[in-house]
């Protein structure tokens, strides 16, 4: 399902699949209802401007029917954090930008030790990346991972159908750089979604593209092929 045929220039790369897409001022998420959260969320890195600040305004997206959609009370002394899959401050263009970084479907169960600290790492290296002086745009996808050979946890009270929030066991991240003479260049990530000690380095975690998407089942970069 495509919320809107116009496809942004997030996708100049290519669209994996989901069952409804969101279109966003500077990101797409492809939505898994099966999940109810974010199969992947694309990106182009946002430059800072001055004068834009954080929102914390974290709420559902009611452009999910009521029946797949994550709501603030799955979250709620569950115990883990509402991850973002597009970081906030990869998005600081506006304040209306920055506040779409908050919607729920951008959001994934982060145990808090992962999401404050290596998640967060990765996200910051991500756009120091961005500010290379031959980097003209910077794609970034991630999501989370399952595996199902292992047991899968959920948070969230039940709703009518039975249906709680599953807990992913792992998060990837695909970055594709475009730089100013038309190259391209690639970085991709898989991270287990638990406390990793800080000394660990990021570049432990790099992965060839095409593990993620057999793990995950998605075509990430489907054009350059």
């Amino acid at each position: 399902m495509i919320e809107n045929s116009n496809l942004t220039r997030e996708t100049r790369y290519g669209v994996p699949a989901a069952d409804q897409i969101l279109i966003n001022r500077n990101y797409v998420i492809g939505y898994s209802y099966y999940f109810r959260q974010a199969k992947w969320a694309l990106e182009i890195i946002n430059p800072k401007k001055d004068g834009i600040t954080r929102k914390d305004n974290f709420r559902p997206d009611y452009r999910i029917p009521e029946r797949f959609r994550a709501d603030l009370a799955d979250y709620e002394s569950s115990g883990f954090d509402r991850g973002h899959l597009v970081s906030s401050a990869n998005q600081i263009g506006s304040d209306i930008q920055n506040s779409e970084t908050f919607l729920l479907s951008n959001m994934a169960p982060q145990h808090p030790k992962f999401n404050r600290n290596i998640w967060k790492k990765l996200e910051e290296e991500t756009r120091r990346l961005d500010l290379g002086k031959k980097v003209l745009e910077t794609y970034v996808i991630s999501g989370p991972l399952f595996f199902f050979d292992q047991e899968v946890f959920m948070i969230g009270a039940k709703d009518d159908n039975g249906v709680t929030l599953p807990i992913p066991h792992a998060f990837f991240k695909s970055i594709l750089v475009e730089t100013n003479t038309g190259a391209l260049k690639m970085w991709s990530f898989i991270m287990p979604n638990e406390f990793i000690h800080e000394s660990i380095p990021i570049d432990s975690f790099q992965v060839k593209t095409s593990k993620i998407e057999k793990i995950s089942g998605l075509f990430l970069w489907e054009t350059l092929v």
